[in-house]
């Protein structure tokens, strides 16, 4: 199967072991995996702040950049949940609505695109540990994920998977509202780490290396001992 590799900002910029990684298990599982250097932005943070014009140039770019009928895969629900729920609000009245459409109907998160697509769930992965799972927003209300991962994390040898306290509220991210709303951000983020390290775990883990960037700045503020993890990482060991 072919698959096209759309990888955020964030992780290109930041946290490139993810990608990496995601390309190691995309490929056991027998994907040929392609990467269009040209790729940017899906136009998410334009959007979202308000710069509707241009958002739309963004993800006209995207739309261009992924062209044809191969899967897209990225490791970030809070992107596919954009390209897949907000294309269709950009190009409203625009020329490109089908190729909006079509886009958003290839474009699938990491651990859904194995479980729902490819139909693999155990990769051979060993890791060591105590692990609580953190549901990121984009995941759980706009992609509808909350299962797959799970399943995923439970088929690695070693792995304790351990729920936290109010597992589906959110961490505090939300991109630019930690920037407008910081106190609340940071006080959403703290509570997120007290209740991960109640469960005594090792690690956090979840969908998206958003989230886990805000859970880690406030767990090394709070000193909590605590290791923010990509599930694509996870997926990756022991092999």
């Amino acid at each position: 199967m072919n698959v096209q590799l759309f990888i955020p900002c964030f992780v290109d910029q930041l946290y490139p072991q993810v990608a990496f990684n995601m390309v190691k298990v995309l490929e056991k599982a027998g994907c040929t995996v392609s990467y269009n250097a040209n790729q940017t932005c899906c136009g998410q943070p334009a959007f979202n702040a308000g710069f509707w014009g241009e958002a739309k140039e963004v993800c006209s770019k995207f739309i261009h950049d992924f062209q044809g009928a191969d899967y897209i895969v990225a490791p970030s629900a809070s992107c596919v949940g954009f390209v897949r729920n907000y294309y269709n609000k950009v190009f409203d009245n625009s020329s490109s609505p089908v190729a909006a459409k079509k886009t958003a109907d290839r474009i699938f998160e990491f651990s859904e695109f194995l479980v729902k697509v490819l139909k693999i769930d155990d990769f051979g992965s060993v890791f060591e540990g105590k692990a609580t799972y953190h549901d990121s927003c984009a995941a759980l209300r706009e992609c509808k994920i909350k299962e797959e991962p799970r399943r995923l994390l439970s088929k690695v040898k070693g792995l304790e998977i351990i729920e936290m306290n109010d597992v589906e509220t959110c961490c505090g991210f939300g991109g630019t509202f930690a920037v407008k709303f910081e106190p609340i951000s940071i006080a959403m983020g703290d509570q997120k780490v007290n209740n991960a390290a109640a469960t005594g775990a090792q690690y956090i883990i979840s969908t998206d290396m958003s989230c886990l960037m805000h859970i880690d700045g406030c767990n090394k503020h709070k000193e909590s001992g605590l290791t923010v993890l990509h599930l694509a990482d996870v997926l990756a060991s022991g092999w």
